[in-house]
């Protein structure tokens, strides 16, 4: 059991079983039994017979270790009721008893041929014993009996199997949603990290060129231009780290009702980030093609913006290049968006690293699609379509 965890409550009819459950039956009987023995040979005018007596109490302190050796309660109990009749100075229903109980625990123990072998036994001898005085009607109430303590003994396995069988998958469900739990804890970490490098990688780097920019430039209004660009980029920064890190703290004191953190950046916003690396001194310009009949999800939205986010930031630290072209395409059921740059991308596809593994988890988490490789006249191309959830309606 886990620490600081609770044991699950179990019905009262599963918890009474096992050897503390016997040793409480067997001791209980045994006072019971002999308490009874002796009310029914002083009301009948006879004297307690020790072997009746021993008879009984072996009888119930086999009962006390049946779930360790059934068999060995099966071999006692069993023999106890037709010798109690044989040797006995009474014919009180006392040993059947000490019959129904060994049956009954035997039975919920799952100790099933245990049980079936006591009555046996007994079947048995009262067979034997009916062949020297055989008397219909005992006979028949004898059978009677031993049908009657079998149903209850069925009765006891059957209910126990069916409460194990409840406990066994609340065990699993339980289990089932720890699991559930978990991944899903791991998805979101997932997902902070990529927002957080996303976030990180490119506006860091923005503040880098810009830094270094203002430390070249000579002409003091440029080299504040840098700054100034640097603030508002830093700024930028904090704010999208502030919001990403929010989602951390959703549940506070008062249930989760803290306040609520900024709206995460969608598609719309793409304009920002090509306009912040012109600010860091690219060619960058931006192309929209189509409009969105529908607007996409927040999460389609936030992946597009993301993406061409990490793809900027690659361009700035890898390509080596002048300038950047960022295309936006609207289509029916897709959201499309381009980074395409002049740089040295080489003509073998580049080592994928966490960035273009991370715009590929984020376009296949949404089932998208995501095209990166060199292009054919130079540079680099970055090109992703996500589905938005279906064709256009607006015009219907």
């Amino acid at each position: 059991m886990a620490e600081g965890r609770p044991e699950r409550e179990r019905p009262w009819s599963y918890r009474l079983t096992g050897r503390r459950l016997n040793i409480a039956c067997a001791v209980l009987l045994a006072v019971a039994l002999v308490l009874g023995e002796a009310v029914f040979t002083a009301a009948r005018g006879a004297s307690v017979q020790p072997h009746i007596i021993a008879l009984l109490l072996v009888g119930s302190a086999s009962i006390a270790v049946l779930d360790r050796f059934p068999f060995a309660t099966a071999a006692v109990v069993g023999p106890a009721l037709p010798l109690y009749y044989i040797f006995g100075a009474t014919d009180s229903w006392l040993p059947w008893f000490l019959l129904v109980a060994a049956v009954v625990l035997l039975a919920s123990a799952r100790r099933r041929a245990a049980a079936d072998a006591t009555l046996l036994i007994s079947l048995a001898m009262f067979a034997v014993g009916e062949l020297f005085d055989f008397q219909l009607w005992r006979a028949l109430a004898i059978a009677a009996w031993m049908a009657v303590v079998l149903a209850l003994g069925e009765i006891a396995r059957s209910r126990n199997a069916y409460l194990r069988e409840v406990e066994e998958r609340a065990a699993e469900a339980e289990r089932t949603r720890e699991e559930e739990a978990r991944r899903r804890a791991t998805e979101e970490r997932m997902r902070i990290a990529r927002e957080l490098h996303d976030v990180i990688a490119h506006n860091i780097s923005l503040i880098n060129v810009q830094a270094a920019a203002a430390g070249h430039r000579r002409d003091p209004e440029q080299a504040y231009a840098a700054l100034d660009a640097i603030k508002e980029t830093s700024k930028e920064t904090l704010r999208e780290v502030r919001a990403t890190l929010g989602v951390l703290r959703q549940v506070d004191e008062d249930g989760g009702g803290g306040a609520p953190v900024d709206p995460a950046p969608t598609a719309d916003r793409i304009g920002e980030l090509v306009e912040a690396a012109r600010k860091a001194g690219l060619d960058a310009r931006l192309t929209v093609h189509g409009e969105p009949g529908r607007p996409p999800s927040a999460q389609v939205g936030l992946a597009a913006y993301r993406i061409v986010q990490e793809a900027l930031a690659n361009v700035r630290r890898h390509a080596g290049a002048s300038s950047v072209r960022v295309a936006v395409g609207y289509a029916p059921g897709e959201l499309a968006v381009e980074v395409a740059d002049d740089g040295s991308g080489g003509a073998e596809p580049p080592a994928e690293g966490n960035g273009l593994r991370g715009m590929r988890e984020r376009a296949a988490a949404l089932g998208g699609r995501i095209t990166a490789g060199p292009r054919p006249g130079g540079g680099f191309l970055v090109r992703a379509e996500l589905p938005t959830g279906g064709a256009d309606t607006t015009g219907d």
